[in-house]
């Protein structure tokens, strides 16, 4: 079969010939109609995951959208190892396979899990969203961002800022429900007062934080207290992503003046239990399907 298959860190996946896969016990073979390319695959192949494959060579993809020899369409995630998604065919567990509405179509049924489960992991499972909240995104100009503003107002958020680097894309959330959009390419003390006026009297209740680095720097030294009062509510900050940064200087004071909560949302603190993995990704497609979830995906032939 056609395969994209990696060999070295060192050099992109070729396209060439693969073996075909052939089920075990509780598995299925899935016949692959799309498959997103997203960070998380970059990195895989790059080495610079920290779940990196361990051997080569293997076949690029982490997840993707297919059907069974009967022709039932599904998501499926975690193919079994050397195979991935980016293949005609893939095996995977049949309990990570997840049945696709009729009406959303393969690539943004592809497209719309990982980063969509990832909004969702982060604001439900790490955060505890409760309705009325305020929830400041970092990042939110990328596809996950975009799908957390979103999710946020699902949620019953109160009020959505989004917080982001790329100004043209900025000037669209209004139309996801962000109720405020904040530039983050500003001068450090600039962006510090741009945070302390967003946050106001009540400050943040919640921060997904898709940069880290020095983004994640300014907002600390913003929501640091200057006086003895004690703060009003808490402050979780779910560290997502590090595309600003993969370490930050964490002043001891600013744990000690706040109520601030640092958090990972990451596949090392995503729940074990199945059942709440079937229901996420049945919200998840049942959110895309009326159209409460919007994502843009562009196509590209695979041969």
């Amino acid at each position: 079969m056609n395969a994209a298959v990696l060999h070295t860190f060192d050099e992109p996946p070729h396209f060439e010939q693969f073996s075909e896969p052939i089920a075990e016990e509780n598995e299925v073979v899935v016949h692959i109609r799309a498959a997103a390319l997203k960070p998380v695959d970059k990195q895989m192949a790059s080495g610079s995951h920290y779940a990196a494959f361990r051997k080569l060579p293997v076949v690029c993809g982490m997840d993707g959208v297919g059907c069974f020899d009967d022709g039932t369409r599904v998501f499926f995630a975690a193919p079994r190892a050397p195979y991935g998604s980016m293949a005609q065919r893939a095996v995977v567990l049949r309990s990570r396979c997840f049945l696709i509405p009729d009406n959303v179509d393969d690539d943004i049924a592809a497209a719309v899990v990982n980063p969509g489960l990832s909004a969702w992991g982060a604001l439900v499972w790490r955060a505890q969203l409760t309705p009325g909240e305020t929830v400041l995104i970092l990042g939110a100009t990328g596809v996950t961002g975009k799908l957390a503003i979103q999710t946020a107002k699902l949620l019953g958020a109160g009020r959505v800022i989004a917080a982001g680097r790329n100004e043209q894309v900025l000037n669209t959330l209004h139309d996801l429900a962000a109720d405020t959009t904040s530039r983050l390419d500003k001068p450090g003390q600039d962006l510090t007062e741009a945070f302390a006026r967003e946050a106001g009297d009540n400050g943040f209740d919640v921060v997904i934080d898709y940069l880290w680095g020095p983004p994640t720097e300014v907002l600390l030294a913003a929501i640091a207290r200057k006086d003895f009062n004690p703060a009003k509510s808490r402050v979780r900050l779910v560290e997502v992503g590090d595309s600003a940064g993969t370490t930050i200087s964490l002043p001891a004071a600013v744990l000690r003046s706040s109520r601030l909560e640092i958090l990972g949302a990451g596949s090392g603190n995503a729940p074990a239990i199945p059942e709440i993995w079937v229901e996420a990704i049945r919200r998840l497609m049942s959110h895309v399907a009326c159209g409460a979830l919007r994502i843009d995906t562009e196509r590209v032939p695979a041969w």
